[in-house]
């Protein structure tokens, strides 16, 4: 049976897809995926650019913008300049993805916190929801979201995989909480547990494609229309049937990042 279904999360402009990118739209479109969330923070400022060019071809696809805290130490005030163009665009739907990373440190941890603070003040400025990559980070990313009264803007944090103290901290500010294919992994018992303790609408889903293919794929390269796997596995956690976690992961979706009306 075929279930609408939104992949909150991925990254259609990266290489690893350019050898078939509309094979890849295809497909998801066949797996019953009927919009997805490009997200353009995986790189350079040309991936942002990417993005958002492929937002602009198809109706179906929607793009976020910002850089990566694994980047934050290559921004300039030229690179807020050149992102407050396109997050003014049409189909720009939210300021991301950002936040801190502390496990890889490719930027340096006060460089990522600054840049943050900056994108959380950028996204109030825009109108646009936040989304948030965190790693190791917990503790002085909810920090700054109090500080910065992020919980005025709203967003997702996405591919949450943190404990359920940290979950519980992030929906108080008001946060959507994005599962991803880890959750399909057979050491992921305390992420499911979070899963069925997230109100049914702060509950989004994703693959971060073309990173962390679910279960059965492990390894393999991820695509969006995979998000299947991580919908149904989000109903197993929660005992609802796939077709009522599709509709309600929809509907946050299109709530959180304001998409119009299909």
């Amino acid at each position: 049976m075929i279930v609408p279904l939104i992949d909150s999360h991925c990254h259609l402009d990266q290489d690893a897809f350019d050898d078939d990118r509309d094979a890849v739209i295809a497909r998801a479109r066949a797996a019953g995926v009927r919009r997805l969330i490009t997200v353009g923070a995986g790189g350079p400022l040309a991936s942002n650019r990417a993005a958002v060019a492929l937002a602009e071809r198809d109706p179906d696809i929607f793009a976020a913008v910002a850089v990566h805290p694994h980047d934050a130490s290559e921004i300039t005030a030229d690179t807020y300049t050149t992102l407050r163009a396109l997050w003014a665009h049409p189909k720009v739907v939210a300021v991301g993805e950002t936040g801190l990373d502390y496990y890889y440190r490719h930027s340096p941890p006060e460089t990522q916190r600054e840049h943050l603070r900056c994108f959380v003040r950028e996204a109030g400025r825009a109108a646009l929801p936040l989304v948030i990559h965190c790693r190791d980070a917990f503790p002085d990313l909810l920090v700054i979201l109090r500080e910065e009264d992020a919980a005025a803007i709203g967003g997702v944090i996405h591919c949450f995989s943190g404990t359920a103290a940290e979950a519980e901290a992030c929906l108080a500010l008001g946060f959507a909480l994005s599962f991803s294919g880890i959750v399909t992994f057979k050491n992921a018992g305390d992420l499911r547990d979070v899963v069925r303790a997230t109100p049914p609408d702060r509950l989004l889903i994703e693959t971060d494609a073309p990173f962390l293919a679910p279960v059965p794929h492990r390894g393999k390269r991820n695509e969006p229309a995979l998000v299947r796997d991580v919908a149904e596995e989000v109903a197993r956690a929660t005992e609802r049937p796939l077709a009522e976690v599709a509709a309600l992961t929809s509907a946050n979706a299109e709530r959180v990042f304001r998409l119009p009306r299909a």
